[in-house]
């Protein structure tokens, strides 16, 4: 079973491709203006209405998460380069500080100032808990959860080491019992199916690729080229294996659940033998 399907059937967006390919190229010449519906519309020749439906239907995406994973695209970049907050709101034409705040939180659930500075002075809480994999090491933000890994053979030093890698300059402090409870959440069944936050630093590639193994159902497996025809093209199925492969987040953001094209069980960052018990413990919960 195959759960990753395109946005819409083949012959749909063959008949759309000519509108769409038009709002694409209205949307990326003026995002900066940030756009709205209606505008988009007139582009495509369609009622506002009717192009909400067709541009999501083809790309996934509403227009207005269109136009604001664009602009979170470029005000990253210009703060990874050195621009102030200010500068970057107002470069990628938003009001000021705060709307740019909240393009950040919806995209990532950080701050601009947090993926500014890249972890640096960031306070993060750790903690080892029992798992159904073995010992489970967690990293906490203020605003979620930003890493859920394993603790292998050499130890849960090591496990942490591997963690505190990806956030240079923040701050650890230990707090075992903060990890036990988000282990409970995570992994107790009494305490249902409510959507735990998360807080995912990476590149806007990275996290598309997550979201995409967000939207695979417990118990099913897809490819890397399943997920490479879902965010971009087959062609890039390399690249959505080093992002698959960047997952921080084990278990809540299912990398397990991705084979290799011939259905081989390949690349878990936590070993192919956890991987394997973590798709039977889903497939016995079917």
């Amino acid at each position: 079973m195959n759960p990753i399907t395109s946005p819409a059937p083949l012959d749909e967006r063959a008949r759309d491709y000519p509108r769409i390919t038009a709002a694409l190229d209205f949307l990326h010449e003026n995002w900066r203006d940030q756009p709205d519906l209606a505008a988009a519309a007139k582009a495509a020749g369609l009622s506002p209405a009717h192009f909400q439906r067709v541009f999501t239907r083809w790309t996934g995406a509403s227009p207005k998460r269109y136009v604001q994973a664009l602009t979170h695209a470029s005000a990253r970049k210009l703060l990874v380069d050195g621009a102030s907050v200010l500068d970057a709101a107002l470069e990628t034409g938003l009001s000021g500080p705060s709307r740019l705040h909240d393009v950040f939180i919806a995209e990532e659930a950080v701050t601009p100032g947090e993926a500014k500075a890249g972890g640096a002075g960031l306070a993060l809480r750790w903690g080892c808990a029992p798992t159904p994999f073995g010992t489970g090491v967690f990293l906490i933000a203020p605003r979620g959860l930003s890493a859920l890994a394993f603790a292998g053979a050499d130890g849960e030093d090591a496990a942490l080491a591997d963690l505190a890698a990806r956030f240079p300059g923040a701050a650890f402090h230990r707090e075992d019992g903060l990890a036990r409870q988000w282990a409970e959440r995570i992994f107790d069944a009494r305490a249902g199916e409510a959507a735990l936050p998360l807080a995912l630093y990476g590149t806007p590639w990275r996290r598309q690729v997550w979201r995409a193994l967000l939207r695979i159902p417990p118990g099913c497996t897809v490819s890397y080229g399943d997920i490479a025809r879902t965010v971009c093209s087959q062609r890039a199925s390399r690249a959505v294996g080093a992002a698959v492969g960047a997952n921080p987040v084990s278990w809540l953001i299912p990398c397990h659940r991705v084979l290799a094209g011939d259905g081989r069980l390949t690349g878990y960052h936590w070993g192919l033998e956890r991987k394997r018990a973590m798709l039977a413990y889903e497939a016995a919960r079917r």
